[in-house]
């Protein structure tokens, strides 16, 4: 099975594991001022939702900035996002905190062994080594679920509309996603798989700070797309930017439900990257055919 392949797989199977998905206990609300999420790459993404989820009640961070300031790590409780279980920096972190905890699909993985205890992730998937959707889905929807309560919506008629807007969007090579404080983790997330899937010069940005900054890089014919449902602000906003000559997508969600919202958001930023690899015919991901690439990254990480 090819890359691609593999990873369309892994996203269509994700409608079956949220019938079976079960959350975690909930970490009591007094606690979670004294706990970080850490996490790097995708596992970042999940834990800025759940800083995002917990109305800012606990934090996000990498894991060198814990690691380098080590009296911020001595006094909180980390929970440590790693889908391999074998990121050094994570493996650091955990040595250093208060109280260390594992976010892992590896249970026997060093990161395991140096946490006090583990929350294992379990979900089926397409064992080729490819870009991630439904361990980023699992993951995040665990860090979720340990800072607030959730009713899992009717996700298949989330997964379908996601796939309608993603086949309206058209873009060049420069793409700019946008978010709020809810789905800014899901611009970094989508950003990635515009890297990892077609090595797009792609860039993730809060809607705010891309009007004061990433707006000053763009050129006419640049895409960006908008994460969040329409209001005066945002409406404005795709308003002026058109009048800029970028091609401005802003696909439709009719719920103000924040969960709903995650999993169209995460449905949608996988599908539009890979709905393109299909109109170039490609049959594997950027990342994994980008070897020498992989080799510093793999260098650094592990």
């Amino acid at each position: 099975m090819k890359t691609i392949e593999a990873f369309e797989r892994d996203i269509i199977i994700q409608t079956q594991f949220l019938y079976v998905f079960k959350p975690q206990s909930l970490i009591p609300k007094s606690s979670q001022q004294n706990t970080i999420f850490c996490g790097s790459g995708d596992s970042l993404a999940a834990a800025l939702l759940a800083e995002a989820f917990s109305d800012l009640r606990v934090r996000a961070a990498d894991p060198l900035d814990l690691i380098k300031n080590k009296q911020i790590t001595k006094l909180h409780s980390v929970f440590l996002i790693s889908i391999s279980g074998k990121t050094i920096s994570n493996i650091k972190v955990a040595k250093l905190a208060r109280e260390s905890i594992a976010i892992t699909s590896n249970p026997k993985s060093k990161l395991a062994k140096a946490c006090v205890r583990t929350i294992e992730l379990k979900f089926p998937n397409s064992d080729v080594f490819t870009g991630g959707s439904l361990s980023f889905l699992q993951s995040a929807l665990t860090c979720i679920s340990l800072v607030t309560n959730f009713t899992m919506p009717n996700h298949e008629q989330i997964f379908k509309k996601a796939i309608i807007e993603a086949k309206k969007v058209k873009f060049t090579k420069r793409v700019f996603l946008l978010g709020n404080l809810h789905t800014y983790p899901l611009a970094m997330y989508g950003a990635a798989k515009f890297y990892e899937l077609l090595g797009f010069d792609a860039h993730y940005e809060r809607i705010e700070q891309f009007s004061h900054m990433g707006l000053f890089s763009v050129k006419k014919g640049d895409t960006v797309i908008l994460l969040e449902e329409k209001n005066p602000h945002n409406v404005q906003l795709v308003k002026n930017l058109k009048k800029l000559g970028l091609k401005v997508f802003q696909p439709i969600i009719t719920t103000s439900n924040k969960i709903s919202q995650f999993l169209f958001y995460t449905f949608f930023t996988q599908m539009v990257p890979l709905l393109e690899t299909k109109r170039k015919k490609k049959t594997d991901c950027h990342f994994v055919t980008s070897k020498n690439l992989r080799k510093v990254s793999d260098d650094m990480i592990y």
